[in-house]
């Protein structure tokens, strides 16, 4: 894969991190095949020119917690503000302008039901400039979330993706999360790559309880790391939502092809107007033409798709990690 900014031995720390977020460099290195000093150093350039990010994020889909996706259509004049305004609630996951800087489209993981009513039926609408609210109900996460696009394009074999992977989670364990992990977890959603010293500082619990606790979020799924990174730097200029309607019957048959896209980061099945959403990535307007016309247009019970391009990122993984 060409790219912009990152050369070949970026790339292969990039998807190790992708594979752990939090492997040490040590053992990122002895995979890759380089010293422990040459990674520290990449990363390091990787945080400042790169848009690096290695953060801890809960998995609303293993927790059982309703993920919703917000479409609000607002007066141009008011959708910077609005945007801003719902970046500033720590319900809000992700946030987007798109459709030329008309629509907001919105990532929400509501802490309780009353979070989810008061957003919807209290505060926007209520709010001046928006025209039209949908919100969609994410029903299945067919790609995404711990999954990382990178392995799709990424330089590492097959051997060393899996000698850097841990071992998948144990669904069949749920953990319910409490009110003691709050301040673990808030850590990690600002430094996935945070030390155990750290943690136990801002826990205020020892080292191997938090050692413990840690093992058993990732090791249930209920936590996963997470990486973000310049896209623009691999050569990919164009972000857009997809939305689609399959034909109920062929809609799992649909997702699961998207999932296996070298274009697509992301794809679920969701309740509302459409019954899929997907974010497709490209180098440039004609390439993403080519997959909206031609990969994606010829899947079997694809029924319409709305290309909705991303015009800025508002809100994403926000905290910049110190080096580790």
């Amino acid at each position: 894969m060409e790219s912009l900014l990152f050369d070949e031995l970026d790339l292969r720390i990039l998807q190790a991190l992708e594979a752990d977020g939090r492997a040490p460099f040590s053992r990122i290195a002895e995979v890759i095949g380089v010293s422990d000093q040459t990674v520290a150093r990449r990363y390091r350039r990787l945080v400042a020119d790169g848009g690096l990010r290695v953060v801890g994020l809960k998995d609303s889909q293993v927790l059982g917690l309703d993920n919703w996706m917000l479409r609000l259509r607002c007066a141009p004049e008011g959708a910077e503000t609005i945007a801003a305004a719902l970046a500033r609630r720590p319900d809000t996951s992700w946030i987007g302008l798109t459709s030329g800087g008309t629509e907001i489209v919105c990532g929400t993981v509501p802490r309780s039901p009353g979070d989810h009513d008061d957003l919807l039926l209290g505060k926007l609408p209520r709010t001046p400039h928006i025209v039209e609210i949908r919100a969609q109900l994410t029903l299945h996460r067919f790609f995404g979330g711990p999954e990382g696009w990178l392995r799709k394009y990424g330089p590492l074999t097959a051997d060393q993706v899996a000698a850097l992977r841990p071992p998948p989670p144990d669904l069949s364990t749920p953990v319910t999360l409490t009110p003691e992990d709050d301040a673990l977890l808030a850590v990690l959603k600002r430094d996935g790559r945070a030390t155990y010293p750290e943690l136990q500082r801002a826990t205020g619990r020892s080292e191997s309880a938090v050692k413990r606790r840690l093992a058993q979020l990732l090791g249930s799924g209920a936590l996963y790391i997470d990486v973000e990174y310049d896209l623009l730097g691999l050569g990919y200029g164009v972000a857009a939502m997809l939305w689609i309607t399959a034909a109920p019957r062929h809609l799992d048959e649909v997702g699961r092809a998207l999932a296996g896209h070298q274009e697509i980061a992301h794809a679920a099945a969701t309740a509302g107007p459409s019954n899929l959403v997907a974010t497709a990535l490209a180098r440039d307007t004609a390439d993403l033409y080519r997959y909206v016309s031609g990969k994606l247009g010829h899947l079997k019970g694809v029924e319409h798709v709305e290309t909705a391009p991303f015009m800025r990122r508002v809100k994403q993984l926000t905290y910049r990690p110190p080096l580790r």
